[in-house]
């Protein structure tokens, strides 16, 4: 398991902040509480306000610093296969995984290896199934989440703004974006990694990927806020205490979310404040997206 931990480690802490990752901002105004803004279709209305965000007891994610958030629009689901298929239709997109191929783990292995053949279409690669249209799309960069969001007319939210969606847009202080548990009455609340460190025994019903929305909404209305994949953010990583500074020589792109590759005594990526990070040109089987608008 030690190349997994590891891995766990590359696609997860990091050295530089992008534009936007620290917002100084307005609450919500009057006129402008989550019952009277209409949100885009599939979206969802995040009020502003202030969060503490990280985790003291977690060096990636230490120290905690409170931050002030402007009012957005949150995609309420990950972007799909469907969705993303789309897109290329529409474009003649060529992803970097379509050129360069994707990264695919192997549990029985417990090693990660580049298969030529892995893209946003087959995310294992030829040997395995075709990905289905309501699963969300993976085997795609932060250059190719970035071409997409252009194209929707939208962005990739940063850092803060993810942990603040899922926190509630309220600052819960509740270790998941759906509360306290990651099971309660037998009911698991996201798609994470159960069993065996060199297999997924799927008791959360899913192995790989699972349909978005599968495990239910957040308070908030948001659903795969934890677990199913890790998604980019617009920020580049770098560690909390660093973030009045210059940025300097960075590589690697904020990531949030966890995905089902994680468990708990190796990879708790499913809590709201763990991180993660990768090179923008990395394309994984455990990592898509979601996008965000700004509010009025």
């Amino acid at each position: 398991m030690t190349s997994r931990v590891r891995t766990a480690g590359i696609v997860a802490a990091g050295l530089s902040v992008g534009v936007g990752l620290f917002l100084l901002a307005r609450h919500t105004g009057p006129g402008q509480s989550a019952s009277t803004v209409t949100a885009p279709p599939g979206m969802v209305y995040v009020p502003g306000g202030t969060t503490r965000i990280g985790e003291a007891r977690v060096a990636a994610e230490a120290p905690e610093f409170d931050a002030r958030v402007r009012p957005f629009f949150m995609d309420a689901n990950l972007v799909t296969v469907g969705e993303f298929r789309r897109f290329v239709e529409a474009t003649g997109f060529a992803t970097t995984a379509d050129r360069e191929g994707g990264a695919v783990y192997d549990p029985a292995a417990d090693a990660w290896r580049i298969d030529r053949t892995a893209n946003w279409q087959r995310p294992l690669g030829t040997d395995g199934p075709p990905a289905a249209d309501d699963h969300p799309v993976t085997q795609v960069s932060w250059h190719d989440a970035v071409a997409y969001a252009k194209w929707a007319g939208k962005r990739l939210p940063t850092e803060i703004e993810w942990e603040h969606a899922a926190r509630g847009g309220r600052n819960s202080r509740e270790p998941y974006a759906w509360g306290p548990s990651l099971v309660s009455a037998g009911r698991h609340h996201a798609n994470t990694w159960q069993g065996q460190p060199d297999a997924n025994s799927g008791e959360d019903a899913w192995v790989y990927t699972s349909p978005v929305g599968a495990y239910g909404r957040t308070p908030l209305g948001l659903s795969d806020m934890g677990g199913n994949v890790w998604q980019w953010t617009s920020d580049w990583y770098r560690p909390y205490g660093d973030r009045d500074r210059p940025a300097g020589s960075v590589t690697e792109k904020a990531m949030r979310g966890g995905s089902f590759l994680c468990r708990e005594d190796y990879c708790h990526g499913y809590r709201v404040s763990a991180r993660s990070m990768a090179t923008p040109e990395s394309s994984f089987l455990h990592v898509g997206f979601r996008l965000v608008q700004d509010a009025p």
